[in-house]
């Protein structure tokens, strides 16, 4: 499906994964609008882009914030097409033995409470054209919980993979599609909040987020009888157990 003159929101945009799918969305002549914590992150994408990308200082956390977000959106764009949630965080002590509650209450907050606030937002702008595709960046994380991923970051994963799932269930009568995507290990900023951040060999054997950005890419030309509920890719180095 050709994706030209589309639109499409990239929360998370200003950074790894999400800068990559927004850049990859731009290419296919996408009206791009990325969101994010950090105007000059937002703004150096932008400066990349093939085509202008709209920014909006946004946070997932804050429900507010996002209902803003969604406000603005609608009133630069009739219609949203394709909503990508790639916001997330990790934090450097992650095992139950370390793990601080305010910890727990950041990731949480972030990587699950904050895509169901863009799912609450952003679904009503799809419902009403029976049409839509929603992707979750979640991780391999949240399909199988590791001592690398750490608890909180664990948990909250596997909160947003079940959320996905459930959405995409309700959301069957108006042809709305949600695609949880769990990528591997993929060298980005979060790599560096690894109590033990991977060095440069390491590094050039996992995924990259362009490899994230053409996946994407190819979930959202999918026709809109096609549908993925769920998606995994991993560096080829990467067991799967």
């Amino acid at each position: 499906m050709n994706l030209s003159g589309q639109n499409a929101l990239v929360v998370g945009g200003g950074t790894g994964m999400g800068e990559a799918i927004a850049l990859a969305f731009a290419a296919e002549g996408m009206n791009v609008a990325i969101a994010g914590r950090r105007q000059e992150k937002l703004d150096a994408v932008a400066a990349q882009s093939a085509k202008p990308m709209l920014t909006k200082t946004a946070d997932v956390g804050d429900r507010e914030s996002v209902r803003e977000l969604f406000e603005w959106f609608a009133g630069e764009h009739d219609r949203l097409h394709v909503l990508v949630n790639s916001a997330g965080v990790n934090i450097p002590k992650r095992s139950m033995s370390e793990l601080a509650p305010e910890d727990w209450d950041k990731l949480m907050r972030i990587n699950a409470t904050g895509a169901y606030n863009c799912l609450h937002y952003g679904l009503p702008l799809m419902r009403p054209h029976k049409e839509g595709l929603v992707i979750n960046i979640s991780s391999i994380a949240g399909l199988r919980a590791s001592h690398l991923g750490g608890v909180a970051y664990n948990a909250s994963k596997f909160a947003m993979n079940a959320l996905g799932t459930s959405a995409a269930g309700d959301e069957l009568p108006n042809n709305i599609r949600i695609t949880t995507i769990c990528p591997g290990e993929v060298d980005t900023p979060i790599l560096d909040d690894r109590p033990e951040p991977p060095g440069p060999e390491h590094r050039a054997t996992i995924l990259k987020a362009e490899d994230i950005g053409q996946i994407t890419v190819a979930v959202a030309k999918l026709p809109p009888r096609a549908h993925i509920p769920e998606l995994t890719i991993k560096p080829t180095s990467q067991l799967f157990v």
